[in-house]
């Protein structure tokens, strides 16, 4: 297992192909972090990756973040691990929003094992 500081959120590598992220508290995700973000993810993931994100704690992304966020072939799957009913609301917001250009392979838990496990599930059916 791998910790690596951006400048905005803390990537833990979990397996060659599966990363977890925890973005930092009060951050307003823009997007340079975003390009960030996926130089990052491409830099130091075997694709195609997945991605655990760890919704602990309150961040939120402006309009330009949100129609870039998670728009790179190399994601397969994202499950977000959100703790509160907000949080699974804004999330499915984001996700289902018309602002994205390719539609997510996302899912919504409520605890980090179930979510850890179906990640790991999807990149195993990328092997076929």
């Amino acid at each position: 297992m791998e910790i690596h500081q951006l400048s905005f959120a803390q990537v833990i590598i979990l397996h060659p192909d599966i990363a977890e992220v925890f973005i930092n508290e009060g951050v307003e995700m823009n997007i340079n972090m975003v390009k960030e973000y996926h130089n990052f993810l491409i830099a130091h993931l075997k694709s195609p990756f997945s991605l655990l994100i760890n919704k602990i704690k309150s961040y939120s992304y402006d309009f330009e973040a949100q129609i870039y966020l998670a728009n790179i072939k190399e994601i397969n799957a994202m499950a977000v691990v959100a703790y509160s009913k907000a949080t699974q609301y804004a999330t499915h917001s984001l996700a289902t929003g018309a602002l994205k250009n390719t539609p997510w392979n996302l899912e919504i838990f409520q605890d980090r094992q179930t979510a850890l496990t179906w990640l790991e599930n999807q990149q195993l059916q990328t092997l076929y």
